[in-house]
Formats: C-alpha cells, structure tokens, sequence
C-alpha cells in the first residue's frame, strides 16, 4: 500500500498526518519537535511512504534536513504561500491541514518550494544577515538625516552623514539632548559598517562566483557583492523554465489584478524571494547612475508614472537580463536589453 504524509510543522510541535492513495486516512499524531520522536512515529510507515511532504514555515531546516539523512529521499517543501484551500472548508486546524498536504501531493498539484542545498545554506543565510544589518544602517542613516533636516533645515546626504564626527554633531545641533539622540545614530552607523564589513571578508572568502553568475559582473550596477547574493539566492537557474517565471520570483511583477482597465486588487505580494527582490532593486538604482541605456529606460518609465513604478520596472529588465545571462552563461551585451 502506498502512503503518503503530511507534517504540519509548528514552533514546538509537529502534526502528522499519513493518508493512502485514496485519501483514507491511515494515521494522525501529534508529536513534540524533537527528531527522533518524528522518526520513531514514521518508522512503521517508512517502507510504504512515498511522499512526504513538510509546510515551508520558519523552522523548517532541521526537520527536512533530518528527514533525508535518515533516508527519506521523498520529502518535498510546500510553498504555503502559493496554496490555497478550497473557501467552502467551514473548519480548519493542523489536523486538517497535515492530510490537506498529503492530499495535494497525491493529486500532484502540490506547489513546492526549492530544498536549498544543506552544505550552501549557512553562507546564504550569512548574506542575509548582512542585508539585515545593512537595512538597518539605512534606517539609522535616514532617521538623522531627518532629525538634521528638522532642527536646522538643512539637507544632509548620506555620504556626508558617514564623515560626520561627534565634534560636528555639537556644532550643527548644539541642544544637549538632540546631540545625544544624533549620536547614538552615528555610534550605531558606525558599528553596523564594522559588522558588515566583517561578514562581507568571510562571504568573499567562502565563495567563489561559479561559472554561470561569473558574468553577472559585466552588467552596470551589479559588483561582487550584488553578484554573490544574487548567486546564492538563486542556487540553480535551471530550476526556472523561462525567463518569466524567474523574474516573478524575484518579485519584479506587478501582483495587480485588473479587469476591464479597473483594479481589482493584488495577488499574492509575498510570493517569492524578498532578497532577489531587494538585490535588483539595487542594481536598478546602481544600473541607472553609470549606464546611459539604464538611465534612459528609467527616465522614460518615469514620466509614464512615479519614481516607485520606474524603479521596480527597471529592476523587473534588470532580472530578465541576468536570467539568460546565467542560463546561458554569457557577458552583458546590449542586445539583451530588448529581452
């Protein structure tokens, strides 16, 4: 008999759910999120699982991880932002939700997300600490830019803000407490440079752009840095059948619903990597200050709309571009920008 598993995964407990090909239900547990308790549970089924199928929630490392060393070469990651329970369903808890995911896999109509391999994980997840400290530095750049701008009217940019000094925050803003709170800005701005700095060497040293995102470089905007995480958050670019599918993934489409050229809401904003999304993003700021082709393209989407709009269109040409460039591993050349 072929049986088939969903585990609704929690923060401390895990339910699963085992159900036949023809949705009988066969078991149902509870069961702590301690490894070897989810094993032992699974050991009487494992012989007749051929599927297993684990909700992509926060904490979900150990447990794919686990399940493959122990030998499951079945286990799949639901994308749980792409699923979508039938609206007639009055009641739902984790016991429903466990066999619904048993249930979707069975019928193959499973939305899966990419088991990223377990040996790259810890420097991607090293990059994304460093875009969460480098976010946080902006915030802090832009919150004394405004408390300048309120105190003493003047505009302060941000390469000027990094060569601030204590001595220069006294001058500028003399009130006592008002020095206080810009100062602890810049100690701040300070330190996060540091750490960034830091966690940039180790990266750099860890990883080495591979053949396919080697020429990601030769496109204007997009240095080692942005390379690098574009790179690791990609993995492997044949996992994206076409050029379309790749930038809905980095979020570089409009989610906008219409019909008959009236709104009719958004789909699902979250669907996708935040970080390729940020990483265009940047490029396409970077991309429109040193390319002329760029910069022309970003003008002329501006005055079609607002700045936002040009920017995420941009960033939307920009993901296009690098996705044939890693697919077939070749230099920026301006014919790819009618792609």
């Amino acid at each position: 008999m072929q049986l088939y598993a969903g585990l609704d995964l929690h923060s401390r407990n895990t339910y699963i759910g085992i159900m036949d090909k023809e949705f009988k239900r066969v078991f149902g547990k509870r069961v702590l999120n301690k490894l070897p308790l989810i094993l032992k549970t699974l050991t009487p089924f494992q012989d007749q699982l051929k599927g297993i199928v684990v909700e992509s929630t926060f904490n979900w490392y150990w447990l794919i991880d686990g399940l493959m060393d122990a030998g499951y070469d079945c286990v799949h990651l639901a994308n749980p932002s792409a699923m979508k329970q039938y609206e007639g369903i009055k009641h739902t808890d984790d016991q429903h939700d466990a066999f619904f995911l048993a249930q979707l896999l069975i019928l193959d109509i499973l939305p899966q997300g990419y088991i990223y391999p377990k040996e790259d994980r810890p420097v991607r997840d090293l990059a994304r600490k460093r875009l969460f400290l480098v976010r946080h530095k902006t915030a802090h750049i832009l919150s004394l830019q405004s408390l300048i701008a309120r105190c003493c009217a003047q505009r302060v940019s941000a390469s000027e803000i990094r060569k601030f000094s204590v001595e220069d925050l006294q001058q500028l803003l003399k009130q006592e407490h008002i020095v206080l709170s810009a100062q602890a800005n810049l100690d701040t701005i300070v330190f996060l440079k540091q750490q960034i700095k830091r966690l940039e060497k180790t990266i750099q040293k860890k990883v080495k752009l591979n053949k396919a995102f080697q020429q990601l470089m030769t496109v204007p905007g997009i240095g080692l840095i942005l390379a690098m995480t574009i790179m690791l958050e990609v993995g492997d670019i044949g996992r994206f059948a076409q050029v379309g599918n790749f930038a809905s993934y980095s979020r570089c489409v409009s989610s906008q619903r219409l019909s008959d050229g009236k709104s009719k809401g958004h789909g699902n904003r979250k669907n996708g990597n935040r970080y390729l999304s940020w990483a265009f993003t940047e490029a396409a700021h970077l991309s429109r200050r040193y390319n002329e082709h760029f910069r022309s393209y970003y003008n002329r989407k501006v005055a079609q709309a607002n700045t936002s709009l040009a920017t995420k269109a941009l960033s939307n040409k920009l993901a296009r571009i690098c996705y044939y460039i890693m697919r077939d591993q070749v230099p920026f050349r301006k014919e790819l920008l009618s792609h």
